[in-house]
């Protein structure tokens, strides 16, 4: 590599850096355990798929909703995205980010369409009317993404990319479950419909605090519909590098946290922005090393049976 071309990517990785930071204090603290070459790479993709959500959201590194991206929008991000994955990005960060990682990595232009899909279900105002309908959103938002990352790791056989993906559907569950009445107040839901017509609510219950007693229940019943999923995704984590590993699993226990503090504190919690502190993100940092060292998992199923699985991991 060139001077010339190292110092760009130093650049890149700079600005993506500064991404990550503002957009999730979680994300980027599990980072920091990385191998520094996976690390900046991790960074990268956080990069893209940060951009893609702010640009369906109208929102700044995760925050603030202003309005939902029009069709042109999310065509246009589509384009540039499967433009970078053919090695001819535009000049914008996430896109030169994502066209930097495709030509060392097996991130394709099926897993890129399978994540952009699920920015399309937005845009198109669509809600789960089943469990497997949610899961399916959980996947192409998030579960995606883990099967990116953990391609990323050097992860090449089928079941451990179904395990990463396991680990992104768990963290999709938790975020739904923690932003059910923010959802609601954007006009969104992605609890099933079924679940809704069962409990005799509507979307716009959701948003109201008088209804929150019996909105909590459904919370719980999406926070425990995620434990198989993470106790799932621990037993990929032992096939990943030690550091990586590390960082993985990190990550696993701090999100897990979050479905934790949701079940501890009762329905009062949908009227909180729930958050996990700094000394507790540390930790679970330190918590979750001894188990990676030993290469160990937390006895549960090494079997997938009623898990969702996506067709394809390529």
């Amino acid at each position: 590599m060139s001077v010339k071309a190292a110092m760009q990517d130093l650049l890149l990785v700079n600005q993506a850096r500064a991404i990550i930071k503002r957009g999730s204090k979680s994300f980027a603290a599990a980072t920091k355990l990385f191998a520094p070459a996976i690390r900046d790479d991790v960074i990268l993709l956080y990069a893209w798929c940060r951009h893609c959500d702010d640009l369906t959201d109208g929102q700044e590194f995760g925050h603030g909703f202003i309005s939902t991206a029009s069709a042109e929008t999310l065509q246009r991000m589509r384009s540039d995205s499967l433009s970078a994955v053919a090695g001819n990005p535009s000049d914008h960060l996430p896109y030169l980010a994502l066209s930097e990682l495709a030509k060392r990595y097996p991130i394709n232009r099926i897993l890129v369409e399978d994540h952009i899909r699920g920015f399309e279900m937005d845009v198109q105002g669509w809600q789960p009317q089943t469990l497997k309908d949610t899961l399916t959103y959980c996947y192409h938002v998030a579960g995606v993404v883990g099967i990116m990352m953990a391609r990323l790791m050097g992860v090449q056989d089928a079941a451990t990319l179904h395990r990463a993906n396991d680990l992104g559907i768990a963290f999709q569950l938790t975020n739904i479950a923690r932003d059910v009445v923010e959802d609601a107040m954007a006009g969104r839901s992605y609890l099933p419909r079924e679940w809704l017509i069962d409990s005799n609510l509507t979307i716009e219950d959701l948003a109201k605090p008088s209804q929150h007693e019996r909105v909590y229940p459904l919370v719980q019943r999406l926070i425990r519909e995620s434990e198989p999923y993470y106790d799932s995704a621990m037993i990929g984590i032992r096939e990943l590098p030690t550091r990586a590993a590390w960082a993985v699993a990190s990550a696993r226990l701090i999100y897990q946290d979050i479905g934790k503090i949701l079940l501890e504190r009762g329905p009062v919690v949908l009227s909180q922005r729930v958050f996990t502190k700094k000394s507790q993100k540390l930790w679970r940092m330190l918590e979750s090393l001894p188990g990676v060292l030993a290469n160990q998992a937390p006895p549960t199923r090494n079997a997938r049976e009623g898990l969702w699985t996506p067709t394809s991991v390529t």
